[in-house]
């Protein structure tokens, strides 16, 4: 061999690597085939790693990679490399160097393993017990590749191994946010939320891992019942900080307070005496809500509802939906209130009621309610009217209007007399009889045996029916006690006239007579 041939021959020899088993070189990937990945590693032969090793990646894309030496020259005398291992390797020796137990490192879950899930940190695979997952409940395909962080709980740096929690990374992380929130915080910012929860009296929203509190009165400018009606859980909303505690953790938030206060200068919008429309939106047992417009509503209250008319189930009569128009009646822009009046649209026709409410006429009428003394009733021509008690029978002393006149039935009356000061017409029904007392005392005059049938035992006396319609009382000083306490509803008993009062509708009896009085009278 000539010098210029040992030249050449040593300088090809001494430009071949001089590799050895758990090297990690540099090598340049020369082809791919769909089982093996050929790298240049500028060694006498080409190095070989199985295609399978690229699992994150696509071989064609890569160029230049660093390739961990796992067999010098096998049986075929190529070089064995592998990619994973040169990641794991260097994965671990960063790991190792530069990480601590309780440092939070990323990675993601690339398999399921008994008890838990093995997760790639650097490259390197760690353990994700069951219990620090907090994938309890998740599909193990929805997390599986993502990118997460996680803590590192256990790190054995002689044996190679570590295990993570993904449960204290999100303590951790949320703890940040939390600061990150809290720093931000400041009264009158708007910001960003997520409605958590709801309850009666407001909603729960989470604010980036701080929870602050929407009362149901900062959700809007009208009106409301309950918090569903204008939030529900999962609702992004912006909101306003009204006011915070940082020491106890609480939040006040406003949601009304991020648009414009429609109640402003209401009062020149809607003047007293000014006709509007709206819709209705709520009714109650007092009266109607009616919507003007968007966060404005007025209430037209029972009362101003009818000037004659009452009504006990305003729903009979009106319907969510409805549309009506209305008189301002009052404006309270400080309390956020607008009265309305149905009935002031029209003429009161108590100021004509001379002309409508004839006195002795005949009018029918139907009871609507009770006082004491007396019966409240609706006539057919929309008056309120009153019958006292002792206008309701000639003979009968009433003491409860109710026994007789009940409650939605109608009857005729009399009209007695006209009451402005209460808007009621005064009626009567024994009025429509003539008065019989002028013929009770001729027929009943005082001294008149007569034999009557018990009605009632009292302890202050015996009540007696004396005649159809009639009765009077035995009191107990006119009937010996032996006589009164044997005596049972319907017994007959002789008594005598002994007081007739017409103006209070009593006659007056006694049952002590004398042997010449013991047979009646005709």
């Amino acid at each position: 061999m000539n010098k210029v041939s040992m030249d050449l021959q040593n300088a090809y020899y001494d430009s071949i690597k001089e590799l050895k088993e758990g090297d990690i070189v540099k090598g340049e990937i020369v082809s791919v085939t769909p089982r093996e990945v050929i790298v240049d590693v500028g060694y006498k032969s080409e190095g070989i790693i199985p295609r399978m090793e690229f699992e994150e990646v696509d071989p064609e894309q890569l160029k230049e990679i660093d390739v961990f030496v796992e067999n010098v020259e096998d049986e075929e005398g190529r070089i064995i490399l592998s990619y994973r291992k040169a990641k794991e390797t260097q994965g671990w020796l960063t790991l190792s160097r530069d990480y601590n137990e309780g440092d939070m490192v990323e990675g993601f879950i690339s398999r399921k393993v008994k008890g838990g899930y093995m997760v790639h940190v650097f490259g390197v695979e760690g353990f994700l017990p069951q219990s620090l997952s907090t994938l309890r409940n998740a599909n193990f395909e929805e997390v599986a590749g993502k990118k997460l962080t996680f803590q590192i709980v256990r790190m054995n740096k002689i044996k190679g191994n570590f295990i993570v929690s993904r449960k204290d990374a999100v303590k951790v992380e949320r703890e940040e946010v939390r600061k990150k929130v809290w720093g931000e915080i400041e009264t009158g910012k708007i910001m960003k939320g997520k409605v958590k929860s709801i309850t009666n009296f407001g909603a729960f929203i989470d604010l980036g891992g701080v929870d602050g509190l929407l009362h149901i009165a900062d959700m809007s400018w009208k009106k409301i019942t309950h918090p569903s009606e204008i939030v529900a859980v999962g609702d992004e909303i912006n909101v306003m900080v009204l006011n915070f505690d940082k020491e106890k953790g609480k939040i006040s938030l406003g949601l009304k307070q991020t648009m414009p206060d429609p109640w402003k200068e209401i009062d020149k919008k809607y003047a007293a005496g000014s006709v509007v429309k709206g819709r209705i939106t709520n009714i109650q047992n007092y009266g109607i809500f009616v919507e003007l417009e968007k966060g404005i509503e007025g209430l037209v209250h029972i009362s101003e509802i009818s000037w004659t008319k009452r009504f006990l189930n305003l729903s009979e009569m009106f319907a969510i939906g409805d549309t009506l128009e209305a008189k301002v009646i009052g404006v309270e822009p400080q309390e956020k209130k607008i009265s309305l009046s149905i009935r002031q649209l029209e003429k009161d026709p108590w100021e004509d009621v001379d002309n409508m409410i004839v006195i002795d006429s005949l009018i029918r009428g139907k009871i609507t309610g009770y006082g004491d003394g007396c019966a409240f009733l609706e006539l057919e021509n929309g008056f309120d009217g009153i019958i006292y008690n002792e206008d309701i029978s000639w003979t009968k002393r009433v003491s409860r209007s109710q026994d007789i006149l009940k409650k939605g039935h109608s009857y005729d009356f009399k009209i007695l007399g006209i009451d402005r000061g209460n808007r009621k017409v005064i009626l009567g029904i024994k009025q429509l009889n003539e008065d019989p007392w002028p013929q009770i005392m001729e027929r009943f005059p005082v001294g008149k045996i007569i034999e009557g049938e018990v009605v009632k035992v009292t302890n202050f006396g015996v009540f007696v029916k004396i005649d159809e319609e009639l009765e009077g009382l035995v009191f107990s000083g006119e009937i010996e006690k032996e006589q009164m306490e044997a005596l049972q509803p319907k017994d007959k008993l002789k008594v005598k006239v002994i007081k007739i009062d017409p103006g209070s509708a009593k006659i007056g009896l006694s049952s002590k007579l004398d042997e010449e009085e013991s047979t009646p009278t005709a």
